[in-house]
């Protein structure tokens, strides 16, 4: 810093306010410090940096290294939007969400004096452990609209909204007999899922199936759909996500059941890919970088003594050719 304030003819303070976006510096000084900066090719000194200010820049993100695209598509936002507000991201996966592994890798964060945690899990097993962990730093849970407690902050997209405006398309198209095939019963998502699409139906007065028991994956989708056409086909299948629509379609497209004519098919995320799906799928879109960005505005909020309010993101319906109106 100080060969930059040599070069650009300024005090070592000067350096320091333009380097933190300090508004008194006058335009033009900014510019011959910045120059001054691209010329000697200068970097902070992270680790010297935060000797000085007991502040890391340093954010920890859990995450379960799935493939799944709503984990992965949160986590690059988060990542992201960390960046540019000029934090590192440590990322850490748990291969299941135990409450043991889940706790060392918190203890593994602290000790390395990260100032603030983001757990990207809509699982009962992870917010069972953050609720139990006695965070000196703020942490931010992605899923759990009801997470309470000091230092602890949710963002969530309304997944139950969502799942109302899928039901709510089918029956609006005339579909009356309308099944749901679930996803995993210990994950928050899907028991918003289920029980919109329970409490949609019984308002029009229409008995619910059991639902299907599944989870997030395709290859379960297409063996539901085999058992369903060996059954008897409903009039439209709300499948909890849209991996377990695709196996669905090719289920129904492997026994001769046309879509949408014999059975309509919705499900719920709007992967990349899901518009060209055969036929494109009908689905509710969750904005999963608005989720990642609310998540790092909560975080650092709190990181600066605030007090952030829950913040809940609205999904939206995507209709595609998948629904159709309901078989005479």
């Amino acid at each position: 810093m100080s060969d930059v304030a040599v070069v650009a003819g300024v005090s070592h303070q000067t350096v320091s306010r333009v380097l933190n976006s300090h508004p008194s510096v006058r335009p033009e000084t900014r510019q011959r410090v910045l120059e001054a900066i691209e010329q000697l090719g200068y970097r902070r000194n992270v680790a010297a940096r935060a000797l000085v200010t007991r502040r890391t820049g340093t954010l920890g993100v859990v995450t379960s290294g799935s493939a799944l695209f709503g984990p992965t598509s949160t986590l690059i936002a988060i990542e992201e939007a960390a960046r540019e507000a000029g934090y590192f991201v440590s990322l850490a996966t748990v291969a299941r969400w135990e409450v043991p592994a889940l706790l060392r890798t918190l203890e593994h964060f602290m000790s390395q004096g990260v100032e603030g945690i983001v757990v990207v899990a809509s699982h009962d097993d992870a917010a069972d452990a953050v609720r139990g962990f006695e965070s000196t730093v703020p942490v931010v849970m992605v899923g759990p609209e009801d997470l309470q407690g000091p230092q602890l902050y949710s963002v969530a997209v309304d997944q139950y909204a969502g799942a109302r405006m899928a039901v709510q398309h089918l029956l609006d198209l005339g579909h009356r007999d309308i099944v749901h095939l679930a996803g995993p019963e210990d994950w928050f998502d899907a028991r918003a899922r289920a029980r919109a699409w329970r409490d949609a139906l019984v308002e029009v007065g229409v008995e619910a199936r059991t639902e299907i028991a599944g989870d997030w994956r395709a290859d379960r989708g297409y063996e539901v759909g085999l058992e369903v056409v060996a059954e008897g086909p409903p009039s439209a299948v709300f499948a909890a996500n849209d991996q377990l629509a695709l196996g669905l379609l090719r289920a129904f497209a492997e026994r001769g059941l046309r879509v949408p004519e014999d059975v309509s098919v919705v499900g719920f995320d709007d992967v990349d890919g899901s518009a060209n799906f055969y036929p494109p799928l009908t689905t509710v879109r969750q904005e999963f970088r608005t989720l990642g960005t609310r998540c790092l505005e909560v975080l650092l909020a709190a990181i600066e003594g605030e007090t952030p309010s829950r913040q809940r993101i609205e999904p939206r319906l995507v209709v595609r050719a998948s629904s159709g109106p309901a078989r005479p």
